[in-house]
């Protein structure tokens, strides 16, 4: 009897070379789109995201093209109590999340994995780039690297368990794009040259602040800029808009650039300072998951990266509790931000991660 796999298929072009490498394969497949919003409720233009109804259009046109069956799952209310509201929740607490590491976690591999259990399917396929093994030696599950660096999304995938990686597959980790694409185009799929999706999929335009002012109903008033002393600079509109780092969309006239570099929400104030303020070299993490390792015993050199887009960097990470993890950098790293992820390696391998609460 043949393997079975549930493709995760968004509609984009890399779900659906996933699905047709699975075909190819001999695995009897079943592609499904995980309907995770209304785009009407959340106020999103179908432009730029990937969960539209031209998204569904172009999954099932691939499906019907290699010749499996296709499904909707309607998702939506996992989707707002895992992802929308933790994002919310998140940044009301003056952090700034990461929903697509959300939705990996509570959605793709969480509550489609369910599914496809329930459904005896051997395995969950999606687009992603990165690679799974198993390595024999500890009998562990690894994570690793895709193979082409600008497109790798290890980090976001750090949760995934050592249950979810032995039933997961991730055809596109030795590929690069533009090999996907020329497959896509020699299959004669519809969304061989479609867009990537951009930016947060149910936020338009990148307008968190708007997104959470209409989402909860509630304003949040303006308050002051201060600098470093507590000098008033100005005004801002509303804490929940901004982010340590920031520079634009400041709306001050100040001889020199300045820079978010915390938030105080009791005192409703956005402190400023200049680039080199916003330099840390230890973070604190919590909600940690490891995959390489069950557990870090002693203090571990590794390279780590506290966002999606950087470039990892050599520390140190000590295990401080069953879920507390402290990284010491070598050298200090700029803007690191609460609410985001802390991603650990070991060359190609995921060591692990979690979620940042503390700076100093």
């Amino acid at each position: 009897m043949n393997k079975t796999a549930l493709i995760a298929m968004s509609g984009g072009v890399d779900s659906s070379v996933a699905a047709y490498f699975m075909k190819k394969a001999g695995y009897d497949c079943t592609g499904v789109t995980m309907k995770l919003f209304q785009n009407e409720e959340v106020g999103v233009s179908r432009e730029h995201t990937c969960c539209s109804l031209d998204d569904v259009e172009d999954a099932r046109s691939v499906a019907f093209h290699l010749d499996i069956p296709f499904y909707v799952f309607n998702f939506s209310d996992r989707f707002e109590e895992c992802v929308i509201r933790r994002f919310v929740e998140a940044y009301e607490k003056g952090m700034t999340p990461n929903p697509c590491i959300d939705c990996n976690r509570f959605l793709k591999f969480d509550k489609l994995y369910q599914r496809a259990q329930e459904l005896n399917l051997d395995y969950i396929v999606t687009g992603h780039y990165a690679r799974i093994e198993k390595d024999d030696t500890s009998g562990r599950y690894l994570l690793k690297k895709a193979v082409d660096a600008d497109k790798d999304q290890s980090y976001v995938l750090y949760t995934l368990t050592q249950e979810q990686l032995s039933h997961t597959q991730f055809p596109l980790g030795s590929m690069t794009k533009q090999e996907v694409r020329k497959i896509a185009e020699a299959q004669g799929f519809v969304n061989a040259r479609k867009h990537d999706s951009q930016d947060i999929c149910f936020v338009v335009d990148g307008k968190y602040g708007d997104f959470i002012e209409n989402y909860t109903g509630k304003a949040f008033p303006e308050g002051d800029f201060v600098d470093q002393e507590g000098k008033v600079l100005g005004k801002h509109k509303g804490i929940i808009r901004y982010t340590i780092g920031q520079r634009k969309g400041l709306g001050l006239a100040v001889p020199e650039p300045v820079y978010v570099c915390s938030l105080d929400l009791e005192k409703n104030q956005v402190v400023l300072g200049k680039n080199e303020d916003l330099f840390s070299s230890v973070l604190t993490a919590s909600d940690i998951n490891l995959i390489s390792v069950p557990e870090i015993t002693e203090p571990m050199r590794v390279k780590a990266k506290v966002r999606y887009r950087q470039k990892e960097q050599w520390a140190t990470v000590t295990q401080t509790g069953t879920d507390e993890l402290r990284v010491v950098f070598d050298e200090p790293q700029r803007a690191i931000t609460c609410g985001q992820a802390v991603v650990l390696y070991d060359g190609d391998v995921v060591v692990g991660g979690g979620t940042i609460d503390g700076v100093g």
